[in-house]
């Protein structure tokens, strides 16, 4: 049997906040003058967004204890009163130690649930996140909190951006490939809104507008046992940088948090050179039957759709995703995925092409074909 993606569970913190209010909570900042006003409201309502989830309790309600805390001791204070704060990077990556752990686990117990798989049947870990950093880290807590056997190997993919999952799934089915009866549990765990901050800056208004928190887990095996689930079957993938666009998409770390550089040019970049990444990688196969797309923003599925010359309809699961949860980074692709692999009018043996954007910039691609579950 090929390496497939058996099962993918997904999970979001519980606060959840439309993104009108987000919208006005920024545009209400001390200091913001009209033309930022302008700017905030522009880059929110352009985003096709209308709700994301967050791990900053106090942005879905000021009274709210601050998340990554206890009742003797809450974590930092992101908002006193309308007023945005600053917190040190240390104090926002505390609330990643705290949080992180805990939606990883959730969204793991939701695909071994799906896959009607025991813990104790993974060997391997892939754990991916670019929003916080801690030792030992998410695949150690996997272990722990899943209750994996000490002997699982274990990975990490730090810092690559939106578009780790599909590496991610490429190291998966790397390992299962060699190793048959191996099975992989891809763990994508991003709390964005961690590092939001308040700016006139066009570019973190931009990314403000955008950024959300979830996670996302799949499990792949190419044992024939399992064979019976069905799945998402992995046939190839490919990674290339654009010519241009390394200072576009930028992630750095700051004083008072990780600070993300996203300009206007990365969708026309993205809709400029598409085409060439996509034709090299498909190298004239059939046309996928459908398509499953990084909502970096809503402009950026406008460009690969026209730059791709897609027909109506063929990534309305990307923008379903953008819609309902906003960009969610690296587990953004996967909660499409499991999108598709829900949806009974994607049929059977449906070719899935999926594709990434991350710093550099980098395009990844994968290629996929959707099987459907033995009978019962």
């Amino acid at each position: 049997m090929a390496s497939r993606i058996l099962s993918i569970g997904t999970a979001v913190p519980p606060t959840r906040v439309p993104q009108e209010r987000i919208r006005d909570f920024f545009a209400a900042q001390p200091g913001t003058d009209r033309l930022t006003g302008r700017l905030i409201h522009a880059a929110f309502d352009a985003a096709s967004i209308e709700h994301r989830h967050t791990v900053l309790t106090q942005l879905g309600d000021p009274d709210a204890s601050p998340a990554g805390g206890t009742a003797d001791s809450p974590g930092p204070s992101f908002i006193d009163g309308l007023a945005l704060q600053s917190p040190s990077t240390r104090a926002r990556n505390d609330v990643y130690t705290a949080v992180a752990p805990r939606l990883s686990a959730d969204a793991a117990r939701s695909a071994l649930q799906d896959a009607r798989m025991p813990a104790s049947a993974i060997t391997h870990v892939v754990t991916v996140s670019c929003t916080g950093f801690f030792a030992p880290g998410p695949d150690y807590r996997l272990v722990r909190d899943l209750g994996l056997s000490p002997d699982v190997e274990r990975y990490h993919l730090g810092f690559i951006g939106c578009a780790a999952a599909l590496p991610a799934l490429r190291l998966a089915t790397r390992i299962t490939t060699a190793q048959p009866e191996a099975v992989v549990l891809v763990v994508c765990t991003e709390l964005c809104s961690l590092h939001v901050r308040s700016s006139s800056d066009p570019q973190q208004i931009v990314a403000a507008s955008v950024f959300a928190d979830g996670a996302a887990a799949a499990v792949i095996s190419a044992d024939p046992a399992w064979e019976h689930l069905g799945g998402l079957e992995l046939h190839r993938f490919a990674t290339t940088l654009t010519s241009e666009g390394e200072k576009d998409m930028v992630w750095t770390i700051g004083d008072h948090g990780f600070e993300m550089i996203l300009s206007a040019e990365v969708p026309r970049i993205i809709g400029r050179e598409i085409r060439g990444a996509v034709g090299a990688f498909l190298a004239g196969d059939p046309a996928p039957d459908v398509w499953a797309v990084h909502p970096g923003g809503r402009s950026v599925l406008d460009r690969v759709e026209s730059g791709l010359e897609l027909p109506p309809h063929a990534i309305d699961a990307s923008r379903k995703v953008l819609r309902d949860h906003g960009n969610m980074s690296s587990a953004t692709i996967l909660f499409i995925l499991r999108a598709l692999l829900g949806d009974r009018e994607v049929a059977a043996d449906s070719r899935i092409s999926a594709l990434a954007f991350g710093p550099g910039l980098t395009v990844e691609s994968a290629l996929l074909t959707k099987r459907a579950p033995a009978p019962a």
